[in-house]
């Protein structure tokens, strides 16, 4: 039985077919395959995910420590600015740890013994339909850019990261930039153990070349002797989790307005900061159309407009698709809106609710 809306509703059986479709990368390209936990972060599915995935990466202390008691097997921990007292803490707890600069290497790297250590590089090339999300954006502070300082400092070094990937989609142009980085960083990586090119790649799209992209990355390894690592985290769960609403009221300003017991803000926050209206697979070439809004107090609090067969109308579901990336990692209490609980559909169809949130959650997370 599932609860009162709203809930997420993660889908195991929609999960499993990322994880084959990675699982299958592996096998093919040799490359390992690293959860990215500032993507998605709900341990109630990381038994079925660690069968198809070598380990997680971290942005933080506690994702690194999540990953160690949840996931288990490897764990990569990357911050763009470490504390001393945290670089102590995680060394019990991680794998690697991946610098972002120079000075930090300098600062911490006695602080990191006994982990294999890492610097994330910019090598000024990326592909990202945002530039809020554009790692090698003008100014960008995600990485090293100078080539002589970076490999000067090679002998310290067990492996590097090149995260410069958003959401991309297009074969052609990973084959080229990883050829250019091939060619511009040739002196530094014949002298690492291991390489991470991130995440970003939307390699369990449908239609996606995927042992073409496997036969590129085992390549890349062979010809410089090197693991490699992917960071797949909305290539591990797109499709798999939905935000299920309940409408509320519906008023009438030029338009129809639907009124959810959601909020874009509260729980589906990266369609406000990237400007996007949320999926509805259920919406089509109905002629009705309704746009569809949170009911915080933001006056942008919107889903997006939808055509559907008939009227929306008090009491009816809304299901909104693709809120497992991004999503339930960046859920809050904005207006202190009831947060959605999470609810699991296991593979064989079983529904079971993992966690309901009250005024107690709410209060706690202030002072």
């Amino acid at each position: 039985m599932t609860p009162p809306t709203p809930y997420y509703l993660i889908d195991e059986r929609k999960l499993l077919g990322n994880l084959e479709t990675i699982d299958h990368l592996r096998r093919r390209s040799g490359a390992k395959c690293v959860l990215a936990l500032k993507c998605f972060a709900a341990w109630v599915v990381f038994p079925l995910m660690r069968r198809f995935m070598d380990g997680s990466t971290s942005s933080s202390l506690y994702e690194v420590r999540l990953g160690r008691e949840k996931f288990g097997k490897e764990v990569h921990a990357f911050s763009v600015a470490w504390k001393r007292d945290e670089v102590r803490a995680l060394r019990p707890l991680a794998d690697k740890i991946i610098f972002n600069s120079l000075s930090q290497l300098d600062a911490l790297e006695r602080e990191a013994r006994g982990l294999s250590i890492g610097l994330r590089v910019n090598p000024g090339v990326s592909f990202s339909h945002f530039d809020l999300a554009d790692p090698a954006r003008r100014h960008s502070r995600l990485g090293v850019r100078g080539r002589r300082a970076l490999f000067a400092a090679a002998p310290r070094l067990d492996g590097v990261m090149f995260h410069y990937n958003c959401e991309n989609d297009d074969f052609v142009h990973f084959r080229d930039t990883l050829d250019r980085i091939a060619r511009d960083y040739a002196p530094l990586l014949e002298q690492l153990d291991w390489v991470s090119l991130g995440g970003g790649f939307h390699f369990t799209r449908p239609g996606y070349p995927v042992d073409a992209f496997a036969d590129t990355l085992r390549r890349f390894a062979d010809r410089f002797g090197v693991q490699v690592y992917l960071e797949p985290g909305e290539a591990a769960v797109t499709g798999a989790a939905e935000l299920v609403t309940t409408v509320l009221d519906v008023v009438h300003n030029e338009t129809d307005i639907a009124i959810v017991d959601a909020s874009t803000e509260a729980h589906m926050l990266d369609l406000l900061i990237y400007r996007q209206s949320a999926r509805i697979e259920a919406a089509g070439r109905g002629r009705c159309v309704v746009t569809i809004a949170g009911r915080s107090c933001l006056a942008g609090d919107v889903f997006g407009a939808y055509r559907f067969p008939r009227k929306l109308r008090p009491g009816d579901t809304v299901r909104f698709a693709d809120a497992a990336g991004y999503t339930l990692v960046k859920k809050n209490w904005f207006n202190g809106l009831p947060m959605p609980a999470i609810v699991v559909r296991r593979l064989n169809g079983a529904l079971r609710t993992v966690r309901r949130f009250g005024y107690a959650d709410y209060l706690r997370s202030l002072s």
